[in-house]
């Protein structure tokens, strides 16, 4: 502890004399002779390299979501929230092109499409905006699009199953951002022995933007759901004519609460 402390003490000394020192080369700058001016000079301009490097990097990185963020508005009562991992921390592999169907993301979402030829491209980006609450999001380019369906299914995990009863309600929060308007189907779906529960609820993308935050419940009371045989849940979120667009998902959250009592 007293060595940190100590290398914290020196190296305030050092930057102390390193200010003092170019303040005293600004000011003899007039009287310098010209080869020390030009050796100067040239340290300067390479410290100054150094020092935009770090400020942009640092200042980068102060004003972007850190990265594995779980922070994002919570119904009041909830008992399991969650962002998947591609919304919170980098993948291995950042993009696909001609993306095939089946085509796994991360380890908790699948592409799925029926396209005969794929022009479709994916990737993960590094979320920037005031509004942004997950470090990164995923975008889709669609060009031309030949199938009848593009849905990206999210698996969620054990804990989101445990203790799930027909009491709850979930919601999915998504923020979208889109270069033309298109719908957006939110399917929950729900295993529960030899059965699945489904539960269909549109995007309200018919509202004018920023569509940084909209958000859909899914009330389970209306489900025939087996609550002793729950064994998996999973979001299906399903593109409808997607083609000739940029579609990204700035963010994806769960939160399951209670109902309130009526």
């Amino acid at each position: 502890m007293a060595g940190g402390a100590g290398g914290r003490v020196w190296s305030a000394v050092l930057d102390r004399a390193a200010v003092a020192r170019w303040t005293r080369a600004g000011r003899q700058v007039s009287s310098a002779e010209l080869s020390a001016l030009r050796r100067d000079l040239a340290q300067a301009h390479v410290l100054r390299h150094r020092l935009e490097e770090f400020l942009a990097a640092g200042e980068d990185r102060l004003a972007l979501p850190r990265i594995g963020s779980q922070a994002f508005a919570r119904p009041a009562g909830t008992d399991w929230a969650w962002r998947p991992r591609l919304w919170r921390g980098p993948l291995a592999r950042k993009g696909v092109a001609a993306v095939e169907t089946r085509t796994r993301i991360g380890d908790e979402a699948t592409l799925f499409h029926d396209c005969a030829v794929s022009e479709i491209t994916l990737r993960q980006i590094r979320n920037s905006r005031e509004a942004d609450l997950a470090p990164f999001g995923l975008r889709f380019d669609v060009f031309r699009f030949d199938g009848t369906y593009l849905a990206l299914a999210i698996d969620l995990p054990a804990a989101a199953c445990a203790g799930l009863g027909r009491r709850h309600l979930i919601r999915l929060g998504v923020g979208v951002e889109m270069e033309k308007p298109l719908e957006i189907f939110a399917r929950l779906n729900i295993r529960h022995g030899p059965n699945t529960e489904q539960i269909v609820r549109e995007l309200p993308l018919h509202l004018p933007p920023p569509h940084d935050d909209v958000g859909v419940e899914f009330d389970l009371a209306y489900t025939r759901l087996n609550e002793k045989r729950v064994e998996r849940m999973w979001l299906d979120l399903i593109l409808e004519g997607p083609q000739m667009n940029q579609v990204t998902l700035r963010d994806l959250t769960f939160a399951r609460y209670p109902r309130a009592d009526l």
